[in-house]
């Protein structure tokens, strides 16, 4: 293979840093090589990295086609996750939408393969909590696909979700609660299911990396315990913290911010953690 798209190290357990998407013009002057033709930017970001988070699926799914086509530019390992159309999260209550997580999972997903990570189903800010609403909700996700396990991931973004009875309710139904690190939206680590997913959004425009070296040190420290089954008590919890279990799963995206410095900041932090503690 060219070096141009030279894999980086795989580590167990699984730990995958990656950004929000692929297509974005900055990261033609500081991520992909000069002049790479756009068909082909999929191919070397998911070289650089080992995971990306679609964002395009949150706005309507995809054909079957694209899905396939996805996964043949992408190496083996290397896996996406995909955002959950909003139409299926923002309209009405959450106990009806069956039918549009059905349509959405059985619409061609299965394309992707083993390429195919969490599916993040994101609720909007206005969304309060409302637990029989919610755990119908949670019900009516499927747990598998043509007999692979899928895995499910719920991001809130309403202060009511900061309450014990949430995260007892995610507990029960082991789907993992995104940590959002965002100045805009309520912020829980409690862990809920048996991987972990964190959308960091403070990259800054004035750091090369995104973020301070002492930050990537520290995220890297932390993506570690979690994935050697750890809670962090140095996060915020809304409900008692669990005590260490098995070794989970780890995705940490670098998402929105100073956006063209998150190319940087993704492989600036699995290089820490691939180099050991």
């Amino acid at each position: 293979m060219n070096d141009l798209f030279a894999s980086p190290r795989r580590t167990e357990p699984a730990i995958r840093i990656g950004i929000g998407g692929w297509t974005y013009a900055p990261w033609r002057n500081n991520f992909y090589p000069h002049k790479l033709v756009q068909r082909r930017e999929l191919e070397y970001a998911s070289h650089q990295l080992r995971t990306i988070e679609i964002n395009g699926t949150f706005y309507g799914a995809q054909k079957p086609a694209t899905y396939a086509r996805w996964a043949a530019e992408t190496p083996p390992g290397f896996v996406f996750s995909l955002k959950a159309p909003r139409y299926v999260t923002e309209s009405g209550r959450l106990a009806a939408a069956g039918k549009g997580i059905s349509t959405f999972v059985h619409g061609g997903l299965a394309e992707l393969g083993d390429r195919l990570g969490p599916i993040l189903w994101q609720l909007p800010p206005s969304r309060r909590f409302d637990a029989d609403d919610l755990a119908s909700f949670l019900d009516a996700l499927p747990r598998e696909l043509n007999g692979s396990p899928l895995r499910h991931v719920l991001e809130v973004r309403h202060p009511d979700f900061l309450c014990q009875r949430y995260v007892e309710l995610a507990r029960a139904q082991r789907v993992p609660t995104v940590f959002t690190d965002s100045p805009d939206y309520p912020s829980l680590a409690d862990l809920t299911g048996d991987f972990v997913y964190a959308r960091l959004m403070r990259s800054a425009d004035d750091m090369p990396d995104g973020y301070p070296a002492t930050a990537l040190d520290r995220w890297a420290d932390q993506a570690r315990r979690w994935a050697a089954g750890h809670d962090l008590a140095a996060l915020p919890h809304a409900a008692p913290m669990t005590p260490s279990g098995a070794p989970r799963d780890v995705f940490v995206f670098f998402i929105g911010a100073a956006k063209h410095r998150n190319p940087a900041a993704a492989m600036a932090l699995q290089a820490k953690i691939d180099a050991g503690p």
